[in-house]
């Protein structure tokens, strides 16, 4: 089965936090990891989304142009994300002439198809730089609910749509000032005119039942609400608007909502390119029986569930004024859009301009990788907000991660090199041995029928679960009891089927720690990887628009990915004294790290 998984597009303005890659990094990369094993063709694409006026805002801050301040963050993100483990096929950015070429080939054929209308509007403009303000980079009071922060664009209390005009007592998030409203001409989607299909699409959706609740009910409720949105902006940094008469206007461009979310198809036709089967992507969007799940935080929803599909059925000619595909042709709607709800930090909301914030690049340089995606995992946001503390990253790290997996691989590799130095070769297998082993067989059956299910956190509870019973089987056949030389069968039948059940509750883990998988390989006498990692690699443009740039991606060959299934381990592998796979970490970096947030 072909399945497109796609990713949130990260923001250009600076690092990422751990609320940011826990909505959209660790269980992207996680199914797309299982899904691989599991058998499918799987084509991973995100990219950093690098338009918009808050780029403006925060180059100018430092004294640097957008693209220079771009150029800097999308290094950064694409860095973090690589040694995070998320493997993607291709993570790319926006600022490329590829993007560009996709992004305005799909603006301008909705224009065709008749979806893409001329109005005026009330636009927000800041007094104090005549800028124009994003909706999102506008807040007040909700006329609807009374919610006292509101944005230019949704109301994340009710979940209506509004305009910034809409809002009680509106301000700029960026200076606090009150916005100037002028007359402006936009071109507007047509969302009332696609609202059949849409709702069609949608109700199929509910009625399949895979959709998490949340999403759904959201999506359904700004349904209700439909009206055109603005697809241009007043701004000079962005894709130009290819429509005779506006494309040579330096100060009209498309709205970054517009343009990002094509980025999934972009990158996909990018990926293509880069391989040298520029067709290729076709088999993800143009093939109705492929599969496609978007991943990313609560708060994009409304793009994923009504602009994207919009578009998409606009570019299509599936709305009420008709029109025929583009060159693209029909593109797949979302199977899934699997949104993740809020990760806040020791009870308060991330906010990284207040400095109260964990950034990604800090975990991983202190703590590695494996602890935090362990916890994203287990206690991440999936269908309710949670809250991240250094305490339960610790403890889990520790008690769990640590003293339960880590224990059981080091102390099943230091009792096969103290006896045998290898694989030893069993006698029959007693009951006990014949139930663990069930026990685990079992667990491939049941984590994978939860990952399939986006419910990672029960997912990787199981799979702890079954790492508790082949503890207590160590408990239960006691081998380090077993010295004689008339036990010397049996002792080798219980570490034979220790290792067995190590070598395969590692398979299950892997999708999660990946990392640690590859480790756990090598202690057990692997040679190489047992499952493929990301790479960054630095590339050049594709169209003459990017002659002389280059800039750094995120690429993989994955064609070695295990299969989710046991694989017996080979009697006679040679297995020495093992070094720690997994790290315990001191209680004090709880103190530490919280005076680091002044908390």
């Amino acid at each position: 089965m072909k399945v497109l998984s796609a990713v949130a597009w990260p923001y250009a303005n600076g690092p990422r936090h751990l609320g940011h890659v826990a909505g959209f990094g660790v269980p992207s990369d996680v199914f797309s990891r299982y899904m691989r094993m599991a058998g499918h063709d799987v084509l991973m694409v995100s990219g950093s989304d690098e338009h918009g006026t808050p780029i403006l805002v925060q180059a100018d801050r430092e004294g640097v142009t957008a693209r220079e301040f771009v150029d800097r963050n999308h290094a950064v993100i694409a860095g973090e994300l690589a040694d995070l483990g998320c493997s993607y096929d291709l993570y790319t950015r926006t600022t490329t002439a590829n993007h560009y070429a996709v992004a305005q080939e799909l603006f301008h054929h909705v224009w065709e198809n008749g979806y893409l209308v001329e109005q005026t509007q009330q636009g927000a403009i800041s007094p104090s730089t005549g800028r124009t303000l994003p909706d999102r980079f506008i807040e007040g009071t909700c006329p609807i609910c009374g919610y006292g922060e509101a944005r230019g664009d949704q109301c994340d209390n009710c979940g209506n749509q509004l305009e910034p005009t809409d809002l009680i007592d509106p301000r700029s998030r960026i200076n606090g000032e009150a916005p100037e409203f002028v007359e402006t001409r936009h071109f507007f989607l047509d969302l009332p005119a696609l609202a059949e299909p849409l709702g069609a699409w949608l109700r199929e959706r509910e009625a399949s039942g895979t959709w998490r609740p949340n999403v759904i009910k959201f999506s359904l409720n700004i349904l209700e609400e439909i009206r055109p949105r603005a697809m241009t902006r007043d701004l000079d940094w962005g894709i130009p608007v290819p429509i005779d008469g506006w494309r040579e206007n330096p100060s009209k461009r498309l709205y970054v909502w517009f343009d990002a979310v094509i980025g999934y198809l972009s990158a996909s036709v990018e990926w293509a390119r880069r391989i040298g089967e520029p067709e290729r992507w076709r088999d993800w969007w143009n093939d109705p029986e492929a599969l496609s799940y978007y991943f990313m935080g609560k708060d994009n929803i409304t793009f994923h569930s009504q602009i994207w599909p919009a578009e998409l059925l606009a570019y299509a000619g599936r709305g009420e004024r008709g029109g025929e595909p583009g060159v693209y042709g029909e593109l797949n709607l979302p199977t899934e859009v699997v949104s993740s709800e809020y990760l806040t930090m020791e009870g308060r909301q991330f906010s990284t301009s207040r400095g109260y914030t964990v950034l990604v690049r800090d975990v991983l340089d202190r703590y590695g990788p494996d602890g935090i995606r362990y916890f994203i995992c287990a206690a991440g946001p999936e269908t309710q907000d949670s809250n991240f503390t250094w305490r339960e990253f610790v403890q889990r790290n520790n008690s769990e991660l640590v003293a339960g997996w880590g224990n059981l691989v080091s102390r099943t590799a230091a009792m096969v090199a103290k006896n045998f130095g290898e694989v030893p070769q069993p006698g029959a297998l007693e009951p006990v041995d014949e139930e663990v082993r069930a026990a685990v067989l079992g667990g491939f059956d049941t984590v994978g029928g939860l990952l399939e299910r986006h419910r990672q956190k029960a997912a990787i509870a199981e799979a702890m679960r079954v790492v508790g019973e082949v503890n207590g089987y160590v408990s239960r056949t006691e081998p380090f009891k077993l010295k004689g030389e008339d036990q010397r069968e049996r002792l080798a039948t219980v570490l034979h089927t220790l290792v067995q059940c190590v070598s395969d509750l590692n398979t299950i883990l892997a999708p999660f720690l990946p990392h640690a998988a590859n480790r756990v390989h090598a202690v057990l006498g692997g040679e190489g990887d047992l499952v493929p990692m990301p790479r960054l690699e630095t590339v050049t443009g594709l169209d003459p628009e990017d002659e002389g740039r280059t800039w750094p991606v995120i690429t993989g060959e994955y064609s070695t990915t295990p299969r989710w299934e046991s694989r017996p381990v080979v009697v006679g592998t040679p297995i020495s004294k093992p070094a720690p796979v997994l790290t315990k970490l001191d209680e004090s970096v709880v103190d530490d790290e919280l005076a680091r947030a002044g908390a």
